[in-house]
């Protein structure tokens, strides 16, 4: 049956507009971004089979463009306007950290850097430099490893901090296998990290482990 003889209240626009995109299945919003299916196929039953194919949204999102295209209903057009929309979505955070939201919420951190880390297949290590306020200055992915590991100077962080006049960092890295547990290398690069940064008088505010699920924070977990 066509979605458009669905009962209103489970037609994932209707749904969307009435309830907030939160309410939405990852089926109904991606059906919302395919919007169409194929002959015989609603856009949702085409967004689950997608879904299906891949393994799920993360995996759908952080796929290459040959990977993409070769899902069932897929191909450059989707790709390209994919890429589009996540670029806005990064842009539309930075804006409003950049003139808006002082960093004293790690509820703010987590949003912006899930946006910018979850959904890379290689494992990137990233650093926010902020200003006196604890504004973003400028964030900047320094280090770019393999899918298990990416080599950290100590140095680069305090070097790039110093040409952005940062009073504080902090530190940001994803783990491309979905798991945000800090293993002990990160704990280990965190304390020389920041002991680089005392001889400069920057201070090391958090580092944050970005996976599937919310970032983990080494300063509330305590291990710096």
């Amino acid at each position: 049956m066509s979605i458009k003889h669905w009962p209103e209240q489970e037609r994932p626009r209707e749904k969307l507009i009435h309830q907030g995109a939160s309410a939405l299945s990852d089926s109904e919003l991606l059906a919302i971004f395919l919007r169409t299916g194929t002959q015989g196929i609603s856009a949702v039953d085409l967004a689950r089979q997608v879904l299906s194919q891949f393994g799920g949204l993360r995996a759908l999102m952080s796929a290459s463009r040959e990977e993409f295209c070769q899902g069932f209903g897929l191909g450059d057009a989707k790709y390209t306007q994919l890429q589009a929309v996540l670029e806005m979505s990064k842009r539309h955070l930075q804006e409003q950290l950049m003139r808006e939201t002082v960093f004293t919420s790690a509820e703010h951190v987590r949003t912006y850097l899930s946006s910018q880390l979850r959904h890379s297949p290689r494992e990137v290590f990233a650093v926010l430099f902020l200003d006196t306020q604890h504004r973003l200055i400028r964030y900047q992915e320094l280090f770019m490893g393999t899918i298990d590991a990416a080599a950290v100077y100590p140095r680069e962080v305090v070097k790039a901090a110093l040409q952005y006049n940062a009073a504080a960092v902090i530190l940001a890295h994803n783990h491309p296998s979905g798991v945000a547990e800090p293993s002990q290398a990160d704990i280990s690069i965190t304390d020389k990290i920041k002991r680089a940064l005392d001889l400069v008088d920057v201070r090391l505010l958090d580092h944050f482990v970005v996976g599937d699920g919310s970032p983990v924070s080494l300063a509330e977990r305590g291990l710096m």
